[in-house]
């Protein structure tokens, strides 16, 4: 039982006893005391949450201190810590106390300094955000375990030193006492303490993901392809996304930034096929712009966003030289730029005996990533066509033609090739030549020009784009994009010693002076032969004639003028449509008396209709296993030389 001082029945006693025999003084002492005491806490009531005891010890008044050392005498078992009931606190509770701190939110004024020297309160500025605990230095983990838990059932009326704002404050900080003593973190080692707090920062977004993990993982880009984003917009204009995302956002379903980044690629990504795409129309006819065309405008803005495609075209004359160079990735695949091409032509002069031999060198060189679309040949002229393989599906039939420009058609040294089909909606017609040779044969290189653009009969069964500005007596008038290469056999109107001297002048690629005598650049000017084409700007030396082996001109008795004989020029319904890249030869490959010459283009590609001869994906397979299987054993044989290397130069002193 206890007094209302707040002191045991037997204490009391104790005291009244040694009063009695006392003076004055000490009554006196003992009002001061109940005084203090009634400022302090008020009716008997514990030190508050936010007070340490050491600062009580210090409010107490002597009496008070002279009593407690009577208490410590007295043989009576100390009160359980009611810390315990605080972390037995059920799921009522805790809603009690939010409610409190809720309520007291408005009288919360961060800016008003509290007089209360409560830990909790000198750690905590700030209520908690989103739910989370505020953050807590270590001392305040410290003093708050002096704190007594009595005072959180004290009455949110009752007064408090630090005003209304110090009432919320505490509030809040309680709150977040109370959330670790809920998580099962109260207590640690038979010691009441309180759980980590930890520090308030916002919550992560919340993310809505519609892809699946198979589908994000199977469309992550390599390492070695992650700057291609950057480097396709700043040099070809190619934007990396392939797939819209107001697509997805127009069919009213859920989408998010990263679901719709997991189905874009820079390369082609397959995307989802709505089923009511299926259900209402045929793959094989429709129309240009219907939803789920194969050649159509949505198929052709997720293989190619900027609607323009990569071209290597090539000539070479081999000379007829059965020897094939050991490699051909100078050639094929240049440094410049850093990515390979979507399509590949190379049309060949006076070929090797062997062409299926040459075929499979190509295939070896461009690896899988390629298959061969299309290969024709008349005579010793080859023309072969590699294309990306996830994109023979947007092909039509191959169709091919061939002219001899020989009085004797049987000698089929001389005359022109030309493949032709439509990718997408763009129709396009390649031209390999090898015109009449001679120094002063012009003439006849201008009539083997016309007898080709002639005779060549292209297309036979797919359609002409555009007809109504297409010519019966002009092949090139008959397709959107038109590339003509091959050796034109126009030379240099200019004696040897003259030519070695400004090649001497000039070693590296200022050839401006050279062109002034070259015979293509001038009937060209003058609208005789190739009209309506044009040539890129030429930085690189005469590729005719070189001694076999070597990078010397011709140093026979004949003394041959080297000349620009092979070129590549081009052509387009549209203004712009073709831009040209890079204009270069190749002077690592010295297999024949002609260097080879390539061009790298960026052309524009239009949606078509499906109502057209489609190849179906049709490419030599045969091929394709065979330079695969050879590019792997070649693959395997390096890394056994470099294996033998390594074991050779291990030696043992003795």
């Amino acid at each position: 039982m206890s007094t209302p001082n707040g002191f045991p029945q037997h204490s009391r006693v104790c005291l009244t006893r040694s009063m009695e025999g006392g003076a004055v003084q000490d009554l006196q002492a003992k009002k001061a005391g109940k005084a203090a005491k009634k400022e302090a806490g008020g009716d008997g009531a514990p030190p508050k949450i936010g007070t340490p005891i050491s600062e009580t010890l210090k409010l107490l008044p002597e009496e008070l201190k002279a009593n407690m050392k009577i208490k410590s005498i007295t043989p009576r078992p100390p009160r359980k810590p009611r810390l315990e009931r605080a972390a037995s606190l059920d799921e009522k509770s805790w809603r009690k106390w939010r409610r409190f701190r809720t309520s007291q939110e408005s009288l919360t004024d961060p800016n008003e300094t509290s007089s209360s020297n409560g830990s909790l309160q000198e750690a905590s500025p700030s209520p908690p955000i989103r739910g989370r605990a505020s953050p807590c230095n270590p001392c305040c983990q410290q003093d708050s375990l002096h704190s007594s838990p009595d005072a959180l059932e004290a009455s949110p009326g009752g007064k408090s030193r630090g005003g209304a704002s110090d009432l919320g404050k505490r509030a809040s900080e309680i709150s977040s006492a109370f959330g670790g003593l809920l998580r099962g973190k109260g207590f640690a080692g038979g010691k009441p303490r309180l759980s980590q707090i930890m520090p308030a920062r916002p919550l992560p977004p919340m993310e809505l993901n519609v892809a699946s993990h198979s589908l994000r993982t199977a469309n992550r880009i390599d390492a070695d392809c992650l700057d291609y984003r950057h480097y396709s917009q700043h040099k070809f204009g190619r934007v990396s996304s392939s797939l819209s995302d107001s697509r997805l956002q127009g069919n009213g379903s859920l989408y998010d930034n990263c679901s719709t980044d997991s189905m874009k690629s820079t390369f082609s990504v397959l995307t989802p096929i709505r089923a009511k795409d299926v259900r209402s129309r045929s793959y094989l006819e429709g129309s240009l712009l219907a939803s789920g065309a194969l050649m159509g405008a949505e198929e052709l803005s997720r293989y190619f966003p900027n609607r323009s495609m990569g071209i290597f075209v090539a000539t070479w004359n081999m000379q007829g030289q059965k020897e094939l160079p050991a490699n051909l990735d100078d050639f094929l695949l240049p440094t410049d730029p850093d990515f390979a091409q979507d399509m590949y032509v190379i049309g060949v002069q006076e070929g090797c005996p062997d062409r299926r031999e040459w075929e499979i060198r190509l295939q070896e060189t461009l690896g899988p990533h390629y298959v061969l679309l299309h290969s024709a040949a008349h005579g010793v002229l080859y023309m072969s066509v590699f294309i990306r393989r996830d994109l023979i599906w947007f092909c039509s039939e191959v169709e091919y033609a061939t002219v001899t420009t020989r009085i004797v058609s049987q000698i089929k040294t001389k005359g022109a090739l030309g493949i032709s089909f439509t990718f997408f909606g763009t129709s396009f017609l390649f031209i390999t030549s090898h015109f009449t040779s001679g120094d002063s044969k012009v003439n006849e290189r201008k009539l083997d020009y016309n007898k080709t653009i002639q005779a060549l009969t292209l297309p036979k069964n797919v359609p002409d784009t555009n007809p109504y500005r297409s010519s019966a007596s002009d092949v090139t008038t008959r397709f959107d994009e038109v590339f003509w290469f091959g050796d034109f056999n126009f030379r240099l109107n200019k004696d040897r010693e003259t030519v070695d001297s400004i090649l001497n002048q000039n070693p590296d690629t200022d050839v401006s002076k050279l062109l002034v005598y070259d015979q293509l650049t001038s009937e060209m000017s003058r609208g005789s032969i190739f009209k309506g084409f044009q040539e890129a700007d030429i930085h690189f030396r005469p590729s005719y004639k070189f001694d076999i082996g070597k990078d010397s001109y011709d140093t026979t008795s004949k003394q041959r003028t080297p000349s620009y004989t092979d070129r590549v020029v081009f052509r387009s319904r549209y203004k712009d449509d073709i831009q040209a890249v890079k204009y270069s030869s190749c002077p690592v490959i010295k297999t024949s008396d002609h260097r080879p010459v390539f061009a790298l283009f960026r052309v524009k590609v239009r949606p078509g209709r499906d109502n057209i001869p489609l190849a179906a994906g049709l490419f030599d397979r045969d091929l394709y296993l065979i330079g695969i299987r050879r590019r792997a054993t070649r693959e395997l044989l390096k890394r056994r030389e470099r294996k033998d290397q390594r074991s050779s130069s291990i030696c043992s002193i003795s």
